[in-house]
């Protein structure tokens, strides 16, 4: 599976707090650059490429969770609950 630089950085910060919520602002400074922490939309649009490349339904995020308005989760793929 191919994924951008944007995506795979991403995935790395999720997948180094595995199972705990990586804030939006955190995400924006780690994988942008500390000048974006702003830019929203542009973590939403990540997300969503992520989520249509690794969830078997992308409309229903099994892994990579959304924590309103605080930021993302990524569980850890052997957790079953909902």
């Amino acid at each position: 599976m191919h994924l951008t630089p944007l995506e795979y950085r991403v995935l790395d910060c999720l997948a180094r707090h595995s199972g705990m919520i990586v804030t939006a602002r955190q995400l924006l400074r780690e994988v942008w650059g500390p000048d974006r922490v702003g830019d929203s939309g542009a973590l939403r649009v990540c997300v969503k490429g992520l989520r249509d490349k690794l969830e078997p339904d992308p409309r229903r995020p099994q892994f990579l969770v959304t924590e309103a308005g605080i930021g993302y989760r990524l569980r850890p793929g052997d957790l079953d609950e909902e």
